[in-house]
């Protein structure tokens, strides 16, 4: 993200009589020798350097010096903090269970074998683009605060990724005490600390912010269904699902945990449970009419499989310990219809308070089939209330109404199927709203997206890794030890930066290539 301009600004600190060695071959934040800003451009890199906001950054830092240097120190405490637990995660990956999969996840947003949507990836870009510009504006902040002219803003494009970059004066910057200079390299990861936690204040805010315009986790509202889900003909944008196999939904968060437990449920025989009071069983049938039954389209068995013509679904008896000589039947019938009948059997999510004593009996001239599924393939119910079409969407009618309300069944993988739409918490208050009823969403993964890569851009620079904060907060920091001679420092810094470098390598590579499991 942020690596290219890195290369370009941090280097191994070298400050006379107070630093490692003297050198003059290196900045830790470029310099314009000669007045040089010519924009550059290559095959992989492009960047265009900015000058307008050099006064204006100087003039804030020198007015609000004081308060901003007791801002910086904090941030120097988080930084230094940071380096630390960044370290103490990259010595971790050498235990037998990482937590490479759990903590991939929660600074990134999203498992790493997930393949990322064009929407997903311009939000990425974004929000990459807004961090580091937060970044880059604390370590000019700092450094103004401190006395130091910024030379120049450059905000460029490495390959695909956007990053930005400030440059400051190098003389100027050399003569800094170490702790002074411990705060302008701390400023941007403070910053994005910070800016990380606006963004987790937002989301928590957000309903409360909507609620003129918007309920929330009211109803489990569709926003989009891309023609390759295989949802797409059933759902449309604006619809609300009401129920996944006969359970409430009201939020996102929802709808996956239920269909990953459902999913779980159809491949072991043990019983799972969701929230302490549902409970799940093995065996999904219907009390289908015996007149129906004999009314029946015939199938017929190919390869030992009962396979049925044109859109009907096979359907067998369900075998019950508690009903006793159950006649054997398979039927071809059309699942549209029986998923309105009665249900039977203990396969259906139930609530401790009803259907306690569910099983495969039905009233008299009914019989309990259930459909005939293969291994790894779910039999799932979704119930929704249709507001996209214009019949439901006009003012009076109700929307409890049979034209509105429909129940269809999902077969195949529920995993795949509860990730291939785009589902939302917020339902407008309105229908004329319903033109806006992405931008809740909008909004909410703006934040999610932000708050993900500001985490990732801490943890990252907090890395002592060459080119990165880490290396510069890694050097600063050696000065303390007084009782090394500069010569130790200096491979003491050479060592823990080659170190850090490896295990990070390491790090990135189990959690992108061998630390995750295939998603379905």
């Amino acid at each position: 993200m942020e690596t290219s301009g890195r290369r370009m600004r941090r280097f191994r600190m070298r400050f006379g009589r107070n630093r490692l060695a003297d050198s003059d071959d290196g900045s830790v934040l470029p310099t314009r020798n000669g007045g040089n800003a010519e924009n550059e451009a290559s095959c992989c890199y492009c960047d265009h350097k900015i000058t307008m906001f050099n006064e204006p950054i100087s003039r804030l830092g020198r007015r609000f010096s004081g308060a901003m240097k007791i801002w910086f120190s904090i941030g120097l405490g988080f930084g230094v903090a940071s380096l630390l637990l960044v370290t103490v995660f990259l010595l971790l990956q050498f235990h037998p269970e990482p937590l490479s999969n759990r903590l991939a996840f929660a600074v990134f947003g999203f498992s790493p074998s997930t393949r990322v949507s064009l929407s997903g990836f311009v939000y990425v870009f974004v929000s990459t683009a807004v961090t580091v510009l937060v970044h880059e504006l604390g370590h000019a902040l700092a450094a103004a605060s401190e006395g130091i002219q910024m030379e120049y803003i450059a905000v460029f494009i490495a390959a695909i990724f956007p990053g930005g970059l400030v440059a400051f004066d190098h003389d100027l910057l050399q003569s800094l005490p170490s702790f002074n200079a411990l705060r302008v390299y701390c400023a941007g990861i403070w910053h994005n600390a910070v800016f990380c936690a606006l963004c987790a204040f937002g989301l928590f805010l957000l309903p409360v912010m909507l609620s003129p315009f918007y309920k929330h986790g009211e109803n489990l509202v569709v926003v989009d269904v891309p023609s390759k889900s295989p949802l797409f003909g059933y759902l449309s944008p604006g619809d609300t699902i009401l129920s996944l196999d006969g359970i409430r939904v009201y939020k996102p968060s929802e709808w996956l945990e239920l269909s990953a437990i459902l999913d779980k449920e159809n491949t072991e025989t043990s019983n799972a449970s969701f929230g302490g009071s549902r409970r799940f069983h093995h065996g999904k049938g219907y009390c289908v009419p015996v007149s129906l039954i004999e009314e029946r389209f015939k199938g017929r068995m190919v390869e030992n499989r009962f396979v049925c013509p044109g859109d009907l679904t096979p359907f067998s008896t369900m075998p019950c310990s508690d009903v006793a000589d159950t006649k054997e039947v398979s039927v071809c019938l059309d699942a549209k219809d029986i998923v309105k009948l009665n249900k039977c059997g203990d396969g259906w999510v139930t609530t401790s308070e009803a259907r306690d004593n569910s099983g495969c009996v039905c009233p008299q001239g009914e019989m309990c089939l259930q459909a005939m599924q293969s291994p790894g393939v779910s039999w799932t119910e979704i119930s929704y209330r249709r507001t996209s079409s214009q019949d439901c969407s006009e003012f009076g009618l109700d929307l409890n109404s049979s034209t509105c309300v429909g129940t269809f069944v999902f077969v195949g993988d529920l995993i795949a199927m509860s990730r291939s739409v785009q589902l939302t918490a917020y339902q407008p208050r309105w229908l004329f709203n319903y033109f806006f009823k992405s931008f809740p969403d909008v909004i909410e993964r703006s934040l999610t997206c932000t708050f993900h890569v500001s985490l990732a851009l801490v943890l990252l620079n907090s890395l002592p890794v060459y080119y990165l904060d880490g290396e510069s907060i890694l050097e600063s920091s050696l000065q303390y030890f007084t009782w090394l001679s500069p010569r130790k420092k200096k491979k003491a810094l050479q060592l823990c930066l080659f170190g850090g470098s490896l295990l990070s390598l390491l790090a990135f590579f189990r959690i992108f290539l061998v630390g995750l499991p295939l998603s379905r």
